[in-house]
Formats: C-alpha cells, structure tokens, sequence
C-alpha cells in the first residue's frame, strides 16, 4: 500500500487544528511552508514533522510530496492552488477553495489536464452522517424535499483589522461560515438553486456582516441562509420534506441527527464522529487519488461557489 506524503501551506490556525488532528495509516504529514523559515521550524519542531520551508516553491520542488494541505487565506488560495498543480501535486484545499467561479473553474481545467485531484476541506460534504441522511432521503422516507433551513451565526470582536473584518483578506460572514450553510443546503437539494432573494448588512469595512438569502431550484425545493458575524445562532440545520423533518445541531462536523414523522414517530441516526472531521477529509482524498471514490464533492463544491457569486452579485445590484 501507498503512504502518501502531505505537506501544508500556510500555518495558521486551521492548519495546527489539521496537523493535530492528522492520523492516517496510509497518510504521512512531512513537510510544513510558510513566508518564515522560523515559523516553519517552530512548527514543524511542535509536531514532529521532518521537513520546514521558508519558501512554498521549495517545497513544491520536493518530489516525493505528493499532497499539498493548502491553509492560507482565502484571496491567496487560487495563487497556491494553481502552483501545486503545476507542479503535480494534488490539492486539497481549505473552505472556502476560491474567491469565485471563474477562478474556480481554471483550478479544475488545470487539475484535469494535470490528471490531479483537486478537493475543497469542507467538512459537510466528507462527515459520514450526511452521507447516512442523503440515503435516508434518496429512499424516499421524508417524502418530497419541500424546505431547508441553515442558520449560521457567530459573534466576533468588530475589530476591523482581523481577518473575519477585513477585505484585504476576504473578510465576511459569507466566505467564511457562510460556505457551510450553503454547503449543507446544497447536499440536500436535488438540483442547483437560483438566489431568488438576497439582502445583507455590510460592516463599517464594507464586508458582508449579515445576511438572509432564499435559494430556489427547478423542483420548487427552497432553501433559506441566514448569516450573522456580531450574533451567535445556533447552528441547527432542518431538512423538511412531506412526510418529515430532519434536524441536524451543530451541523457543520456533525454526527449526529433526529427525524420527526409527520404520524409521531421519531428515529435517532448517528454516524462518524465529529472528532474525526479532518481526517475524513484526509482518507477521501485518498480514495479520489485512487479511484477508490469518484470524486462528486468537487461539483458541490463548484454549485455552492456559483451560488456565493449569485449572493454577491444581488447584493451588489442592491
């Protein structure tokens, strides 16, 4: 069996929750990049990874790294992106994986014609619960999907200059937790959405900091986002169809949900562990690099990120 060697680019916090969290049997984490060769050792001395660069291309140049970990923010990831699969490395790629589609859609030209996997580190779309509950509903036990609702708020210090604020770095409830509410409600509609509807609150610095948008598809299956960055909300995603509801707490690493009947019943389901976010992740990426998996989550990822243009464009029309 193949042991694949990973590398990170970007060293921030996501990036210490990855290699915290890393364990793979067929999975090694050995190199470490940043902009401070110091800041590399640092942590690559923190958790015993072999190799530091103070130079992404540096490491890139190293043949037997096969995976890049990509962890910056989110205006630099296309840069990243498109460099690693130059240099024939396959991507994955923290949320949310470009700023729009265009750059979205060269990403996955060159990943095809590099014959690399290209993937996006969003957890709905890797967490076996949704997986268990996607063929639940294929069954046809709730019913005609008829509304989703994926409420995501979180309060945090209206400091302008930190990277939730700030434009220069892509600031904004949308692109940062707004990705997993489009995310889940796009797992569960049957088909691609229209922005029917969209009104945000900027923040001083001209970022998004709230939201309420209404998603509508061909099958009449409505969705409804709301965002907030200076409110907490809890975050419960609800799946209602004719014959039922799905409720789903905390449902961005969830592993857990709850059914509702419409005749009184109810069925506890649980599957994954939320723990293990991260390296659900990790294995399917594996498995898409050798085709032990077909790689669908890529073209969910490519729906939400159109319809993250779409909310842009209305608010920008408004």
């Amino acid at each position: 069996m193949k042991t694949y060697q990973w590398g990170i680019v970007g060293l921030g916090g996501i990036a210490r929750d990855f290699a915290t969290d890393f364990q793979q049997e067929n999975s090694r984490l050995v190199a470490v990049a940043s902009r401070s060769l110091e800041k590399a050792q640092a942590f690559a001395a923190e958790f015993g990874i072999e190799q530091a660069y103070g130079s992404y291309q540096d490491m890139l140049s190293n043949p037997d790294i096969d995976i890049i970990y990509v962890a910056v923010p989110n205006k630099q990831h296309i840069d990243h992106i498109l460099q690693g699969l130059a240099a024939g490395k396959h991507i994955l790629c923290e949320k949310a994986i470009t700023m729009n589609s265009r750059e979205l859609t060269e990403a996955m030209a060159l990943a095809e014609e590099k014959q690399l996997v290209l993937a996006e580190a969003m957890t709905i779309f890797n967490m076996p619960l949704f997986e268990r509950l996607k063929s639940i509903i294929d069954a046809g036990r709730l019913g005609k999907i008829k509304m989703i609702q994926a409420p995501f708020g979180s309060y945090k210090e209206p400091d302008p200059t930190n990277r939730f604020f700030n434009p220069d770095l892509a600031g904004g409830a949308l692109l940062d937790i707004g990705t997993y509410a489009v995310s889940f409600a796009r797992y569960f509609l049957s088909a691609q959405p229209k922005v029917i509807a969209s009104s945000m609150v900027p923040f001083p610095t001209g970022v998004d900091e709230q939201s309420v948008t209404i998603l509508r598809n061909q099958l009449d299956e409505m969705a409804s986002i709301t965002l907030t960055f200076q409110a907490k909300m809890p975050k419960i995603g609800i799946i209602a169809g004719e014959n039922g509801y799905i409720t789903v707490a905390d449902y961005p690493r969830a592993d857990q949900a709850e059914i509702f009947f419409n005749d009184g019943g109810k069925e506890f389901i649980e599957a994954g562990s939320s723990q293990m976010a991260m390296n659900y992740e990790i294995s399917n990426m594996v498995d898409f690099i050798e085709g032990n998996k077909p790689n669908r989550s890529l073209f969910l990822t490519r729906d939400v990120i159109d319809i993250l243009d779409q909310m842009q464009t209305t608010w920008s029309q408004n």
